[in-house]
């Protein structure tokens, strides 16, 4: 079975069509019998992600089952384009969303233990904890759990039926998306909403609704998506974060964001609903 990898065509194993026509993954702490020789592979390099079949070495961190067969993160430095790795978001166009899933749960992992084999209160190295998915310092007895940044992303509408779309300096030419942030400590995910929409367009908002989440390894963040309303003000750019932003209707739409993201499923349903 062809897939476009990085540098070209390249084939999935046959014994591998199964993970990629159509698997299941299910997210779990331990295997439930000893490593198989036939695991699907996520091997992580610094440039992306290369998935393949194996044994799995020692050191590889179990994600799941995927399909029925036991799935692990190997922390792979030579997994780069000139060995077909790709990048989570290149990833996506080429898997299903279980297999995506199990690829972007990987990717959190080994870069949880790449960046807490030291102890951040005392220094000393840490060691896995048994029946728990952290890390713990045998000196000062800290816990660290793999990071898990928690981001608000909402659509604000209008009773003219438009939506506010913006864009940040990082975007593609002609790009829109929803407005997010991170939520800040002591916040409830709705002051969260708020605060970002008027620091970043100076606009107040209302109606806050829960809309969907979103799993998001780039490299450690959950999206939780919400609608709102439009209550008062006029837009202003924070000219940081945000360097453009207008009320679109459903007939004139800029460039939208990728399938993959919660951003475009926000957009979406408000198109199903105004009617495009």
């Amino acid at each position: 079975m062809p897939v476009l990898l990085a540098g070209g065509t390249a084939s999935i194993p046959a014994d591998l069509t199964a993970v990629i026509l159509g698997p299941m993954f299910l997210p779990a702490l331990d295997p439930a019998g000893p490593p198989d020789a036939t695991s699907v592979l996520v091997r992580v390099g610094t440039a992306g992600v290369a998935i393949r079949s194996g044994a799995p070495p020692e050191g590889a961190v179990f994600v799941g089952a995927l399909d029925g067969r036991q799935c692990w993160a190997v922390d792979d430095a030579e997994a780069g384009p000139d060995t077909g790795a790709l990048d989570l978001r290149r990833l996506w166009s080429e898997v299903d969303e279980s297999t995506w899933a199990a690829a972007g749960r990987a990717v959190q992992l080994v870069e949880w233990a790449r960046t807490h084999r030291f102890c951040g209160r005392c220094g000393a190295s840490t060691h896995e904890v048994p029946g728990l998915r952290a890390k713990r310092c045998p000196r000062c007895g800290l816990e660290a759990f793999p990071r898990l940044s928690p981001a608000v992303i909402c659509l604000v509408e209008r009773e003219d039926g438009t939506a506010l779309l913006a864009r940040g300096p990082q975007f593609a030419a002609r790009s829109y998306s929803c407005l997010a942030g991170f939520v800040e400590p002591g916040e409830s995910l709705e002051e969260a909403v708020t605060r970002e929409v008027r620091e970043e367009v100076a606009i107040e908002v209302t109606a806050i609704r829960y809309f969907a989440s979103q799993p998001w390894p780039f490299p450690h963040s959950l999206m939780i998506g919400f609608n709102a309303h439009w209550l008062s003000g006029e837009i202003e750019v924070d000219g940081t974060e945000i360097t453009e932003a207008a009320w679109f209707s459903a007939r004139k739409l800029p460039g939208l964001p990728p399938a993959i993201s919660i951003a475009r499923s926000l957009i979406d349903d408000w198109l199903a609903r105004v009617g495009r």
